[in-house]
């Protein structure tokens, strides 16, 4: 059997370019380190320790707050998770109710649970015309606090998977005109703020508590990210209690380095690389206004919203393809590996490590596949978020017998567990929600598209796990 560390060796030499995360891109020529082996310790003297730092990490840290235009940052090396996981405890006490949009990640709703808080959720607008969610508006967000001026918390994912960024400062204005703080996943944006290209993160907009994943669009090491706290509203005492409950004691020096090396590249030529990488960006959106049938998510798509153009979002929903085939398309012939694919559409992540013969490679593909498909019109329903029923909180729901069945034998039952497409790994249905047949049909209808629906106790059978009554 083939081992791990072989198939990744193995990998490494083949001719596949990765539009996917991590941010440093495998690009050896501009990011290099000696072997890992020779610089793996622990907390030996000199080196700080990240539960309590003093020295070297925190002046790191500091450098990176300096960078963000946050009040205080601290490094996490167990992703994002742990950051929204910390950053809810520090926000609520058990039983709180708190503002959450609907298109969260999963490790909010694990912190809905672990902390027994009470979810009232925000739905985001969503664009008919190109099947994909936008961002959550303002005016919603105020009508909802007239009818539930007891939430202590607003949660909110800017910018989403698509790169659709909500009004975060207007959004913060009226959060903190009722005194409650504003969180904001900002997993998609630990680029933003440092080039004109690019919209400013949610740091400068006013949010209380932003969540980075710097992995993901930086040329950091996967599972690293940052938590910056700007808030009266939010003790940092209490916040670093959090982090340290939930983040490894273990952490590795290679992970902190690797956040380290970037904020120090950052400090010193980021306005010259994001220039260098804004261009290639812009010679890329240039290149593809050749497509005739396929299309390519802009600003003029998503209407009062901001929009990040490092994410390349490939719309299908005027052609034959589907997201899938396009993935498969791209990796066979063209050895293009994509992020993700949705049913009607695909996502190139880009960041500072692309390369310009990525940039090219990827054009030529996308220029040949369109010559070579069909316009067909379809339904642009991708990844909807239906709007169940939540007839017990999630905690209530785990605390119930359960039972598996066949999802069509489920109609009216209540959900035992989680449902959602991965990536991006948003719920479509959260335990102790009712189960509806059009939110079934549109499950199975994700499966037969080739996507990877995850929840499913059989996945073949189709049975889920669901609330005995």
């Amino acid at each position: 059997m083939e081992s791990l560390y072989t198939k990744l060796a193995n990998y490494q030499k083949e001719n596949i370019y990765p539009f996917h995360m991590p941010g440093h891109k495998r690009n050896e020529a501009m990011f290099t380190m000696p072997n890992p082996y020779a610089m793996d310790i622990t907390e030996i003297d000199g080196f700080d320790n990240l539960q309590d730092p003093e020295d070297i990490i925190q002046d790191s840290m500091d450098l990176a707050a300096e960078l963000y235009h946050a009040e205080h940052t601290h490094y996490l090396v167990n992703g994002s998770t742990v950051g929204l996981l910390a950053a809810i405890a520090a926000c609520t006490n058990k039983g709180d109710k708190v503002l959450v949009a609907r298109n969260c990640h999963k490790s909010v709703y694990n912190a809905i649970y672990l902390n027994e808080l009470h979810p009232i959720y925000l739905y985001p607008h969503y664009f008919v015309d190109i099947g994909i969610n936008g961002g959550i508006r303002p005016e919603n967000i105020e009508e909802l606090l007239k009818t539930h001026p007891d939430v202590k918390a607003i949660i909110l994912t800017s910018p989403t998977y698509e790169g659709v960024l909500s009004d975060i400062e207007a959004i913060a204005k009226i959060a903190h005109s009722r005194e409650i703080p504003l969180i904001v996943d900002e997993a998609h944006g630990a680029h933003l703020g440092f080039h004109e290209a690019f919209p400013e993160n949610s740091n400068i907009k006013g949010a209380d508590l932003v969540i980075q994943s710097v992995h993901k669009t930086m040329p950091c090491f996967t599972q690293t990210a940052l938590i910056h706290n700007n808030s009266v509203l939010v003790s940092e005492e209490r916040l670093i209690r959090f982090i340290n409950m939930y983040q490894t004691t273990s952490p590795s020096y290679l992970l902190m380095a690797s956040i380290d090396r970037s904020m120090q590249l950052m400090a010193g030529e980021a306005h010259l690389i994001f220039d260098e990488y804004a261009k290639k960006l812009d010679w890329f959106y240039n290149e593809m206004k050749a497509l005739k049938k396929i299309r390519l998510l802009d600003a003029s798509m998503v209407e009062t919203f901001e929009w990040d153009p490092s994410k390349i979002v490939i719309l299908l929903n005027h052609t034959e393809l589907s997201g899938p085939r396009l993935h498969d398309i791209l990796l066979d012939k063209y050895h293009i590996q994509l992020e993700m694919v949705s049913k009607e559409y695909g996502i190139a992540m880009t960041s500072l490590g692309d390369t310009l013969d990525g940039f090219k490679r990827l054009a030529k593909a996308l220029l040949e596949i369109d010559d070579s498909i069909a316009v067909a019109e379809k339904e642009s329903k991708d990844l909807l978020l239906t709007r169940p029923t939540m007839r017990l909180n999630v905690y209530e729901a785990y605390q119930r017998e359960t039972e598996i069945r066949p999802i069509m034998d489920c109609v009216h039952k209540m959900a035992a567990e989680y449902l959602y497409v991965y990536p991006p790994g948003i719920p479509l249905l959260v335990p102790g929600e009712e189960i509806s047949l059009p939110l079934i049909e549109e499950i199975l209808s994700y499966q037969e598209k080739g996507l990877v629906v995850k929840g499913f106790i059989d996945s073949k059978e189709n049975t889920i796990k669901i609330v005995k009554e």
